[in-house]
C-alpha cells in the first residue's frame, strides 16, 4: 500500500514572516495516514527546518544543483539541503525546464545526485498544451522518464516520487479531469513496469499536479494510480492546504 503524499510547492512566494505564520498553522493540523510535505523557497528553509522538527510535516526543497560544492554562484547543493534536514527535493519542474532551460540530461544528474545524498527526488513530468493537442503526451513523458531514470537501479528507483504535471494546467485553473490524469498516471506506471518490473513500479508513488484544490482533490485520489498531489497556489493558504490534506 503506497502512502499518500500531499506536497506543497510554494514556488517564489512567502517571505520569512509569512512562512513562519503558515507553518505555525499547519503544525495545528492533526496528522493522518497521509504524508504532508512543504517545499518553501531557499531563504525560508532554515526557519522551516527548526519549526517542523518533531512534527508530522516533512521538509523539501524546490531545486538543487547536482554537485556537493564548488564555484556555482547562486546555487544550492544537496549537502546543504541535508544539513537543513530536507527529505525531498523537486527535480525537473516544468518551470525549471521551460523558463530556466534545464535539459532532460541535467535533470538526470539532479536525480542521481539527490539519491547519492539521501534525498528523495520528486521527478516532474508533463506536456505542454501544444504537445497535448498534437497527441504527443505519452511520447514526451516517455522521453523525460527514460532520460531522468537512465541506469538507475531498481532499489533506488522504488524510492523516488513521480509527479505528473500537465504544463497547460499549472496555475491556470484548468485542471485535467481525474479520468485524464489517471490515464497518464496509468501510462507512467506502465513505463515504470517496463523499466523496472511490476514489483518496483507498484512501490513508486505518482502525484498529480496542476490547479489542484480542496474542491477536486478527492476526484484525483479516487483514481487507482494517483497517490497524492503536488500543490501550488492552494498550498499557500493554510485552510485550503489543511482541507486538502484532511480529505486525502
Amino acid at each position: 500500500m503506497r502512502q499518500p503524499l500531499i506536497a506543497g510547492n510554494w514556488k517564489m512566494n512567502l517571505g520569512l514572516k509569512e512562512a513562519v505564520s503558515l507553518i505555525s498553522e499547519l503544525k495545528k493540523v492533526k496528522p493522518n495516514k497521509a504524508e504532508m510535505l512543504i517545499c518553501p523557497p531557499f531563504v525560508d528553509l532554515p526557519a522551516a527546518s527548526e519549526m517542523v522538527q518533531g512534527t508530522h510535516i516533512q521538509l523539501g526543497a524546490q531545486n538543487m544543483y547536482p554537485e556537493e560544492k564548488g564555484a556555482f554562484t547562486g546555487e544550492i547543493s544537496p549537502a546543504m539541503l541535508k544539513e537543513l534536514h530536507c527529505r525531498y527535493v523537486i527535480c525537473g519542474h516544468s518551470e525549471r525546464r521551460h523558463i530556466m532551460g534545464e535539459s532532460d540530461e541535467f535533470i538526470h544528474r539532479k536525480v542521481v545526485s539527490a539519491l547519492v545524498h539521501g534525498l528523495t527526488p520528486i521527478l516532474c513530468t508533463g506536456e505542454t498544451a501544444e504537445q497535448r493537442n498534437e497527441g504527443r503526451t505519452e511520447e514526451i513523458i516517455r522521453e523525460e522518464l527514460e532520460t531522468a531514470l537512465f541506469n538507475l537501479p531498481s532499489e533506488q528507483a522504488e524510492t523516488i516520487v513521480i509527479a505528473y504535471e500537465p504544463i497547460w494546467a499549472i496555475g491556470t485553473g484548468a485542471a485535467a479531469t481525474a479520468v485524464d490524469a489517471q490515464a497518464v498516471a496509468h501510462f507512467i506506471r506502465g513505463e515504470l513496469t517496463r523499466l523496472y518490473g511490476e514489483t518496483t513500479a507498484e512501490k513508486i508513488r505518482i502525484l498529480y499536479g496542476g490547479s489542484v484544490k480542496a474542491a477536486n482533490i478527492e476526484d484525483f485520489m479516487a483514481q487507482k494510480d494517483i497517490d497524492g498531489g503536488l500543490i501550488g497556489g492552494a498550498s499557500l493558504k493554510a485552510a485550503e492546504f489543511k482541507e486538502i490534506y484532511e480529505k486525502v
